[in-house]
């Protein structure tokens, strides 16, 4: 396994959309393990395979606070949602920016898992939060998207400065 480099806001990358998964075989099953390392050791709760370059559908997350309980969705797909709730979202695509951004409250979603299973799974607080901020990355969306559009370039303006220092 190893770390994969995680682009970052600007990076156009981040606005590709991802292609399906057509088999689950070692090398999705070895790209997914990466994204679960880079994820940890970024301190994140999701990750979507977008935001490490690799434009297929697959979203790796695990909010669990002993980080123990891993969920990998390929090819997801929410098949239905309910309410509405707002809560602060972060990214590890944009570091140290965390805003209020509205998603439904609870939702289904159907996905391959890492076996290659096709399973369905309803989901409410933080983990419906996340896949769908996850599954919004696999179709080349920001949580930055949801915000105004000076808002938006405040983050942009300061994404940039921080990446040319830290070249």
């Amino acid at each position: 396994m190893s770390i994969l480099p995680v682009l970052e806001f600007p990076d156009p990358q981040l606005r590709n959309i991802a292609k399906p998964v057509l088999h689950v075989d070692s090398k999705i099953k070895a790209i997914v393990d990466d994204m679960f390392e880079t994820m940890y050791e970024a301190h994140g709760v999701g990750l979507a395979a977008i935001q490490v370059n690799v434009k297929l559908q697959i979203i790796v997350i695990d909010v669990s606070e002993e980080k123990n309980e891993r969920l990998c969705f390929i090819n997801p797909e929410i098949v239905s949602e309910f309410g509405q709730e707002e809560s602060d979202e972060g990214c590890l695509s944009v570091p140290g920016v965390f805003e209020p951004i509205q998603r439904a409250e609870k939702i289904t979603v159907k996905a391959t898992n890492r076996e290659g299973i096709l399973f369905e799974l309803e989901a409410d607080g933080l983990l419906a939060v996340c896949i769908q901020h996850e599954i919004d990355h696999l179709n080349g969306k920001l949580f930055v998207d949801y915000l105004s559009p000076l808002k938006r370039q405040r983050i942009k303006k300061k994404m940039l400065k921080l990446q040319k220092r830290d070249k």
